[in-house]
């Protein structure tokens, strides 16, 4: 594997505004599927609201009389017409609120999505854009626009940096856009879109944030380093 990815940055005009750099701990790992599996089977599971709920014989109410005598009617003896077999009685084995919520440790969920990261990354289909080129107020067309120079895809996850508003607010209506904060990026959603835009200060945030294992401040010292070795 190469030490490092090399995407363009692309400008809100369409231009070449750069190089960004995208370390292999990251986005250039073998993809373990099973893992992946797990992770977003865990996921899915933990989103469940587990709220369904249905009333046992003792719950429901009425049927305090025995509805007929015990012998002498030819039928089987009943005590209640609230018991499962009649009509508007009581459920057996029926859902109960539940929480649903696996435990998956945090390295697992890191990398899972450092994995599926990986898998789009050689396919190419991880970008990076200096920014959308809204200034001022909100619009979606103008978003919509540079995001079509990325990908004609159906499903484009974007990702931002926290406090973007005016981003957020001209891509949250966008169906095919689903909108997420660096730290909020997780398997499930990089699996299930087509293609991943970083904002360049997106992905400098997540870089810098756990899932790679270094702190912040490692990455400003690496990126020094870097700038040394080039002066």
């Amino acid at each position: 594997m190469a030490d490092t990815l090399t995407v363009d940055v692309i400008d809100p005009t369409g231009k070449k505004a750069g190089t960004a750099e995208l370390p292999a701990e990251v986005f250039d790992v073998q993809t373990n599927v099973p893992l992946i599996h797990q992770v977003v089977v865990a996921q899915r599971a933990a989103a469940r609201q587990g709220t369904a709920d249905t009333k046992t014989r003792a719950e429901v109410s009425g049927g305090g009389r025995k509805p007929y005598k015990q012998k002498g009617t030819g039928r089987a003896r009943q005590g209640s017409t609230r018991a499962p077999q009649f009509a508007g009685g009581g459920v057996v084995h029926g859902p109960t609120p539940r929480d649903y919520t696996q435990r998956t440790p945090k390295k697992m969920k890191a990398a899972a999505l450092r994995g599926a990261l990986s898998d789009r990354a050689r396919h190419g289909r991880v970008h990076v854009v200096t920014g959308f080129g809204i200034d001022g107020a909100p619009s979606t067309s103008s978003a919509l626009k540079v995001l079509a120079g990325f990908s004609e895809r159906k499903n484009v996850l974007v990702v931002l940096e926290r406090g973007d508003e005016l981003t957020v607010k001209s891509l949250r209506n966008a169906a095919q856009v689903h909108l997420l904060v660096a730290d909020q990026l997780n398997t499930y959603d990089v699996l299930i879109s087509d293609d991943i835009v970083f904002t360049q200060g997106a992905l400098e945030a997540f870089l810098a944030g756990p899932t790679t294992g270094r702190s912040a401040t490692a990455v400003a010292s690496s990126a020094e380093i870097a700038e040394e070795d080039a002066k």
